[in-house]
């Protein structure tokens, strides 16, 4: 079979060595020295000033939203995995939906203000694919507005914008460390902050709120990743360098060898250091997707569908809203297989598949 994707597994014995020192620490989770150390080295890595690394890619988004979203409501984009909305509802806040760019399938920010009322706390928008949203112009509404800007970069690891990490854009920036991302803990995520008074709200809010073991700065939950999982982000970014190079060159397979003749790629933002971290096609119609996802699974070749439905259709949601573009997009897009060691066998058998329709 292949899958959409695999994720990274690094070499065991290098893996085992972090497990080791875990073990001689006798100190498994509760923020111990791998954890620092893996802050310290990701700080390095994707030159940023702050970054907490938490349990998953959900509770920072969480935490955010309780920092900032004031329990108003949130414009948010309705392209974008369930975590996004998921997490604006649970932490007792209102999603506002706002229609997506057919290009770069980021939020409209030509459609923001429009959204905007007396009740607005937050943008939270989503780097579709690690593909940056318009954040200048997102970043000028928010402070006409006087509003908190929240970024799910959770495909973004070391994507920059401008020459700059995209996580020292808005408020508060997070990612996933998923294992099926690029750069992964096995399960885990990031909050990245660079005022210093809503980090240390973060920071204690990710530990139950405390202030050394007696006392409290105010109300938290447990979002704190083990010694275990650490160990695994430390093995993985040892080879990160690898991956993104492996993950490109498959890019540039694709690239060169689809005809796309009833399909088209999506477009990256100007400015922008890409990671390679999905490879989207969106075809003419649902129909025509639907074919080459059929003919693709005949193969044992199993695709995406990468993001569906439109978040704006989820049945929970008490108020509907009318997202055209979004919801046309989301039956259209499928994800092809992209991970670190796909054979060029593999991809020439896709490939030709698609190209054969």
């Amino acid at each position: 079979m292949i899958p959409v994707t695999k994720c990274f597994i690094p070499p065991i014995e290098e893996y085992m060595s972090y497990i080791k020192r875990t073990f001689d620490n006798v100190w498994l989770t509760n923020r111990g020295e791998l954890v620092h150390e893996l802050e310290q080295r990701l700080k390095e890595y994707l030159s940023v000033d702050n970054i907490i690394i938490m349990s998953n890619g959900t509770i920072p988004l969480q935490i955010a939203l309780k920092l900032l979203g004031k329990g108003g409501e949130i414009i948010t984009t309705p392209f974008s995995y369930v975590a996004t909305t998921s997490a604006i509802l649970w932490e007792n806040c209102t999603p506002v939906f706002v229609d997506i760019d057919q290009n770069y399938l980021t939020i409209d920010e030509n459609k923001i203000e429009g959204a905007i009322t007396d009740k607005t706390t937050c943008i939270l928008a989503t780097h579709v694919y690690g593909n940056p949203c318009n954040l200048e112009v997102i970043d000028r509404i928010a402070k006409k507005y006087n509003l908190s800007v929240i970024y799910d970069a959770a495909h973004c690891f070391g994507v920059k914008y401008n020459g700059e990490s995209i996580f020292n854009y808005g408020n508060i920036s997070t990612c996933s460390f998923h294992a099926t991302k690029l750069f992964h803990s096995g399960e885990g995520g990031a909050l990245f902050c660079n005022d210093s008074n809503l980090f240390h709200k973060s920071f204690y809010s990710h530990n139950f709120g405390h202030d050394g073991p007696l006392d409290f700065h105010g109300l938290g939950i447990n979002g704190k990743i083990s010694e275990l999982h650490a160990s695994m982000g430390l093995t993985v970014l040892n080879h990160i360098d690898e991956i993104i190079g492996n993950r490109r060159q498959v890019v540039e397979f694709y690239d060169n060898h689809l005809k796309f003749n009833y399909y088209r790629k999506v477009t990256i933002r100007e400015k922008t250091e890409w990671n390679y971290s999905y490879y989207p096609l969106v075809f003419d119609s649902e129909i025509l997707l639907l074919r080459a996802q059929d003919l693709l699974n005949q193969n044992n070749i199993i695709p995406r569908r990468y993001f569906y439905p439109s978040l704006n259709r989820l049945p929970f949601l008490s108020q509907q809203f009318e997202c055209p573009v979004s919801e046309e997009i989301s039956k259209k897009v499928l994800c092809l297989p992209l991970y670190k060691g796909i054979s060029t066998q593999d991809l020439k058998l896709i490939t030709d598949i698609l190209n054969s329709i």
